[in-house]
């Protein structure tokens, strides 16, 4: 049975998310995520005016009589939550650990997709495909995907991005609409990245927490690897050792930047201690005016 206080999160999100939804991404979603194109509907006869080029040639010869093709617009998107669950996102020093702050972008984003008709699923993911729903619509499907998030226990601890997007692109063949949700602490997934952002529209969330850049000066502490175990005591009382992890944390970060423009995916950085709100809109905006050009 779920906890009653994960039963109240889950509530305190969705009523959040909802207003958000409402207020602030109401028509921006629909006009930076485009459905499929135009989808084959049926033919019927030609008319004057029709465009020749839409013939049907098949039908035409096997009726003795022109046809031509008719489309329709097919707006209906699938969009992939890909949510990293290792241990790294069981960390936050300011108000919520990485994991409530991606749930909680995850709602936003769903309750925006099935807002506007689109299907909603997940893969939570480690070193290892931790779980899979599929893609549905409907309030109670997105509460469900947010319930994972909260109470989901996964078996493995490490990241292993690659996988998980290979995993995605064998099971989702058509074009999707795909979010990354990670603070992407694993190594060598630039290749599996660009792979992915041809077949999907990938958009990257990395979650990060001020303290893993900027260490408090209280000493001697012990720091664990979440997702390794590995301890190391450090002096944080040094001054160059702290400078010297500042600038080792920093130019990870840089990296980090250098790969997503290479592998030419939308990104978005998102941190504990300010709301996510902002830089969500700020993303909004600008695939807007990008698009709109």
């Amino acid at each position: 049975m779920i906890p009653k206080e994960i039963l109240k999160q889950i509530r305190h999100i969705e009523i959040r998310s909802g207003k958000m939804v409402n207020e602030i991404f109401a028509g921006q979603y629909s006009s930076v995520f485009k459905g499929r194109g135009m989808e084959f509907a049926e033919v019927r006869e030609y008319m004057p005016g029709d465009d020749v080029r839409s013939i049907d040639w098949n039908v035409t010869a096997r009726y003795g009589k022109p046809y031509v093709k008719k489309f329709t617009e097919e707006r209906e998107l699938t969009v992939i939550l890909l949510v990293d669950a290792s241990a790294s996102q069981q960390f936050g020093t300011q108000n919520k650990f990485k994991s409530e702050i991606i749930a909680e972008l995850s709602s936003v984003l769903a309750f925006s997709a099935i807002r506007n008709n689109d299907r909603v699923g997940m893969i939570i993911f480690t070193d290892k495909i931790e779980k899979v729903i599929k893609p549905k619509k409907g309030r109670n499907h997105i509460l469900r995907l947010i319930r994972e998030i909260l109470y989901f226990k996964p078996s493995g601890k490490g990241t292993n991005i690659s996988l998980a997007l290979g995993y995605l692109n064998e099971l989702w063949r058509r074009k999707a609409v795909v979010f990354l949700l990670s603070d992407f602490m694993d190594k060598d997934f630039e290749p599996a990245l660009r792979i992915t952002n041809k077949r999907h529209d990938l958009i990257a969330i990395n979650l990060s927490d001020p303290r893993e850049i900027n260490l408090p000066k209280i000493g001697l502490l012990e720091l664990e690897d979440a997702e390794t175990g590995k301890r190391i005591t450090v002096d944080t009382s040094n001054e160059m050792f702290l400078r010297e992890y500042k600038a080792k944390k920093e130019n990870w970060q840089n990296n980090l930047d250098r790969i997503f423009i290479k592998s030419g995916v939308d990104h978005i950085y998102v941190s504990t201690d300010k709301p996510y709100i902002i830089p969500l809109i700020q993303f909004f905006k600008k695939r807007e005016k990008r698009i709109g050009r």
